[in-house]
């Protein structure tokens, strides 16, 4: 289970890549076309919090009003299918995690090719997937909850934001590394999921910095460990699951910027420059940092190829987990 670790999967994506993108110019004018960023996840998560920050900075420089539209469901691919037959104009874009453009295509049957109908304009953020449990649990520790799973066989339950998200991938990893069984429970976005986490309804996530960080900020969710080859920043004392002893569990969220396939060149590397401009604010780097992420800017040819890495890497591991749509 080697291959779940993000980190060295886009190291060995970027190997030999030259990172240097071209200076793009924007275009002159805007449109009285609004621009719509479609979220698979509903309101609140990780993914709904960076879309509302890329609105609110692209759409002064754009000259076009910015929206965020949430459509959850389907492992976010309803809003990936929405933006895959949407007009090839550029006003309709998506932000998409690694669990809808690298995940769900191997679990579920779509309208859609997520290689060929969706263009790929950037990389926004790689988030570390965090093992939390409510603050209400007895649990400090990966050893802790081990131990209560196995007092108890069977009875305890993860949550995820859906079938085929990464948190699902994580949950099946973690039960495969540790010889423990527990019972998957979908839900339509992270922030759904946690009304049922924090009151006890289910018993622990594995969650995305970006979505779990104001909970476990605000005391409600307890972080048992990082499912990432390094401590997160935000979180120093919290220790990886390898330090834990739990090896071969490790997934991370990535989240990218696309836009409607078909759309023309000079709309993409336009719709490029604005993310690759935004990405270096330093607020939004601040703000990023702050919700346990890193940034890595790619061009263009660099996204699309590690995008199509990811696809082919999560195909893998979804038929050597035997991950079935539910």
């Amino acid at each position: 289970m080697a291959f779940l670790n993000f980190k060295r999967g886009l190291t060995a994506v970027l190997a030999g890549l030259a990172l240097t993108a071209p200076v793009v110019a924007l275009a002159q004018a805007g449109s009285d076309k609004p621009v719509r960023i479609m979220v698979g996840a509903s309101p609140g998560g990780g993914t709904d919090i960076l879309a509302r920050m890329l609105a609110d900075k692209m759409g002064p420089s754009l000259k076009q009003t910015v929206v965020v539209e949430n459509r959850p469901g389907a492992s976010n691919t309803i809003a990936a299918d929405m933006t895959a037959h949407a007009v090839a104009d550029g006003t309709t874009l998506l932000l998409a995690t690694n669990t809808g453009q690298a995940v769900a295509p191997h679990l579920l049957k779509l309208k859609y090719d997520p290689l060929k109908d969706l263009q790929p304009i950037g990389l926004v953020a790689v988030m570390p997937n965090l093992l939390v449990v409510s603050s209400i649990t007895p649990y400090r520790n990966v050893k802790e909850l081990l131990s209560g799973m196995a007092e108890k066989p069977g009875s305890f339950k993860y949550a995820s934001s859906g079938v085929g998200s990464t948190q699902h991938v994580a949950g099946e990893a973690f039960g495969l590394s540790t010889g423990t069984r527990s019972t998957h429970i979908p839900y339509k976005g992270s922030s759904q999921a946690h009304i049922d986490l924090i009151s006890g309804e289910v018993s622990m996530m594995f969650d995305s910095a970006s979505s779990a960080m104001s909970q476990i900020k605000a005391g409600k969710l307890r972080p048992l460990a990082v499912a990432a080859e390094k401590r997160a920043a935000e979180l120093p004392d919290v220790p990886t699951l390898a330090e834990q002893g739990v090896k071969g569990a490790e997934v991370s969220t990535w989240y990218g910027l696309y836009v409607t396939g078909g759309t023309p060149k000079a709309t993409v590397e336009r719709l490029s420059a604005e993310l690759t401009r935004v990405l270096k604010l330093p607020d939004v780097q601040a703000r990023i940092k702050g919700l346990g992420g890193e940034i890595t800017i790619l061009p263009v040819d660099q996204f699309a190829e590690m995008n199509r890495a990811e696809y082919e890497r999560y195909g893998k591991l979804v038929r050597d987990a035997g991950i079935k749509a539910e």
